[in-house]
């Protein structure tokens, strides 16, 4: 993980107070440091109020105007704290004379960002615990700033190996969770999809910090645009080495966007299966925000093709309308219960809502938002959705069934129940129409892996109906 260099806020001579302003009397003023204030905001944001660290803290930086290498380390900062919780709460643990689940929350995020700069971080310790002091005091108060320092100096007394040597269970389920800092019913998910063997690596992939990858929209753009290294398994995509995307002009003008590679392959998987028939009606049946979309709807408008790009909610369905080629249709429609009548559609993508656990790279968030039950509850809408897409589409059709998450009840277990009974469906081997990309599974279905192919964990099913 690259390391900041900032070793703390820079600090200039303390200013009295201004002529005429009595002894004691508060004035508003700017956070003393920035950075970590932003940082702190934002995980407190996510706790308090479930925001998404990936869309609050580009604003937050654009609006108290960090950029450079204080935008870098407000960033690094953010998502190493998110990250590393659950470890660094079990570090706290140890250092702390209360539970840590009896710290007040605003205090207790004080100590995580503290704990992540001194154990994940080459910043300084003594820098790490002072400007944590300082803003465990700004937040909680000057009694509160004592117990944070007397807190993070114990942490500070070990480095993180030797701390893992102490808080790890012995238990090897409980040993990955506090190490890689994944909730138990994480790990064993993970492990039951990619196998004991594989694990580790997994839980570490999803803890590095993921290189930025573009996607140039078909029709639109071009890879060579984009100015990046061209990627390795998409012929759309290049990875972006440094620097803010929004500065490759494709992508201020919106011809390009920032897209996981995997993303971009199970959309092209379905363009490039013999569709046995009329090829000219596509259909997106969860479309929001749009990544696949826009990628579909340039494919689509290439070879004479339409698509339409749906979704429940009015507000996804408006971010759809603003990434997809104009010629394309964007409507407000339930998947579950559509519209359309049925065998309309040659190509059907179904990208149902699902547990996002294939994307804990980009949304570390999640891993702590979410518990088992989550995928329960979605179990049944995405038995629904697929049930329609394989309705919505023609005889010789074809249907891709893709999920941002590996974990087996949202991925084969779905497709198996939902195909149960059903003798007018075949299953196509997904791997085969990848050709290219090493360890996707023996099929007929397509997995990656962060750990493999350095993108995020999506599911692929391609299914044909006779």
């Amino acid at each position: 993980m690259p390391q900041p260099r900032s070793a703390g806020p820079r600090q200039g001579p303390r200013q009295g107070p201004r002529q005429g302003q009595r002894q004691g009397q508060r004035r508003p003023k700017a956070p003393r440091d920035p950075v970590r204030r932003t940082a702190f905001d934002v995980l407190q944001a996510v706790d308090d109020r479930d925001a998404y660290a990936n869309l609050l803290l580009p604003s937050l930086l654009r609006e108290r105007g960090l950029s450079g290498r204080d935008a870098a380390l407000a960033t690094e900062l953010t998502y190493g704290t998110l990250r590393g919780r659950g470890t660094y709460d079990a570090v706290l643990g140890m250092c702390s004379d209360r539970p840590v689940a009896k710290i007040d929350l605003p205090l207790l995020n004080v100590l995580r960002l503290g704990t992540h700069q001194l154990l994940g971080t080459r910043i300084p310790p003594h820098a790490a615990v002072g400007t944590a002091v300082d803003l465990a005091r700004s937040v909680s108060g000057p009694g509160q700033a004592k117990f944070a320092n007397a807190v993070l100096r114990k942490v500070a007394a070990r480095d993180l190996d030797a701390w893992l040597g102490i808080i790890a269970p012995k238990d090897e389920t409980g040993r990955l969770s506090v190490v890689h800092s994944h909730p138990r019913w994480i790990v064993n998910a993970l492990r039951d999809a990619a196998g004991a063997g594989e694990v580790e690596a997994l839980l570490a992939a999803d803890n590095e910090r993921p290189r930025v990858t573009l996607v140039a929209r078909p029709g639109r753009s071009t890879v060579a645009e984009l100015g990046g290294e061209p990627a390795a398994y998409s012929p759309y995509a290049a990875y972006l080495a440094e620097g803010d995307p929004g500065a490759v002009l494709a992508v201020r003008e919106g011809r390009a966007a920032v897209q996981d590679e995997a993303s971009q392959l199970v959309a092209l998987a379905l363009t490039r299966v013999e569709a046995g028939g009329p090829d000219a009606r596509w259909l997106d049946l969860c479309a929001g925000p749009g990544g696949k979309a826009a990628l579909l709807s340039g494919l689509a408008g290439e070879r004479g093709a339409h698509l339409l790009a749906c979704d429940l909610q009015p507000h996804r369905a408006r971010l759809v309308r603003g990434t997809i080629d104009p010629r394309a249709g964007v409507a407000v429609a339930d998947g579950t219960r559509p519209a359309w009548a049925p065998g309309s559609f040659d190509r059907v993508l179904a990208d149902v809502p699902c547990s996002g656990l294939g994307a804990l790279r980009r949304r570390p968030e999640a891993r702590w938002r979410r518990g088992p039950e989550t995928i329960a509850e979605l179990g049944p809408l995405q038995r629904r959705l697929l049930a329609s897409a394989l309705d919505a589409v023609r005889p010789g059709g074809v249907v891709a069934y893709v999920t941002c998450s590996p974990h087996l009840a949202e991925t084969r277990v779905v497709v198996d129940d939902v195909l149960r009974g059903r003798d007018d469906i075949e299953r196509l081997n997904a791997p085969s129409y990848l050709e290219g990309v090493p360890g996707l599974g023996e099929g007929p279905y397509a997995q990656f892996w962060p750990h493999r192919h350095g993108t995020d964990a999506m599911f692929l099913a391609l299914l044909r109906r006779s």
